[in-house]
């Protein structure tokens, strides 16, 4: 992984997305009297990743362990257990795993990684991970007292296809993680509404969005130059 390349390797109009993205979260924390200081670090982290990972770089899945870490200690101290489970247990796990399997899958010699299509087997077990997830984390997160279960438990659903379906390769990763920011938007919303600290997330997640649905653009537009080349 040829990091300095990567960090670099942004074009104007990607660059530009990631500078209003870090704009809009730091205005909101500004607007939201600057409170938290670790949902401003954890926004600015994430929307950083989403970029790189939208580009097919690895140095993405490694901001996203980081953005992991920050996201479920805030997840534990709003009582979103479920949040704090799924990034710290599956969410990282996954996107290390991923990481590996990017940088041993580059495209040619590049630094972008090699887009995959999905196998059967693959689909099939996507489907069957997301039932077991969803059904054991909905008793789990249940019995600790979970604040919003019937959100959580889809959170983790979403989650969980989305990160598998980065494993994988897949450009429909984007699409997981855009169903997940949608859930996202909602839960923070909702506790905005118990403490405007924290706005910064539910603006996060709106960016996330924005981030993730240029990522599957951007990927479908990987796929079909790899295709030809």
């Amino acid at each position: 992984m040829k990091l300095t390349e990567q960090i670099r390797g942004l074009t104007r109009g990607e660059f530009i997305l990631w500078l209003c993205s870090a704009v809009g979260v730091a205005a909101s924390f500004l607007l939201s009297g600057g409170g938290d200081i670790y949902t401003l670090i954890a926004s600015l982290i994430g929307v950083t990743a989403l970029i790189y990972v939208a580009k097919g770089y690895a140095l993405g899945q490694l901001l996203t362990i980081i953005f992991a870490v920050f996201y479920g200690i805030i997840s534990f101290f709003f009582r979103y257990y479920g949040e704090m489970i799924t990034y710290l247990c599956m969410t990282a796990p996954i996107a290390a795993a991923s990481m590996i399997a990017w940088i041993k899958n580059p495209y040619k010699d590049t630094n972008e990684v090699k887009v995959s299509r999905l196998k059967r087997s693959q689909i099939c077990f996507v489907a069957v991970g997301a039932a077991v997830a969803t059904a054991a984390f909905y008793f789990i997160l249940s019995a600790l007292g979970n604040a919003i279960l019937l959100f959580s438990t889809i959170s983790v659903t979403t989650s969980f296809i989305a990160a598998t379906l980065t494993l994988f390769r897949s450009p429909y990763y984007a699409i997981g993680y855009a169903a997940n920011d949608i859930v996202l938007i909602v839960l923070w919303s909702l506790a905005t509404m118990e403490s405007i600290s924290y706005l910064p997330m539910v603006v996060c997640f709106v960016l996330f969005f924005v981030n993730d649905m240029y990522g599957f653009y951007n990927w479908r537009r990987m796929q079909k130059r790899q295709a030809v080349s």
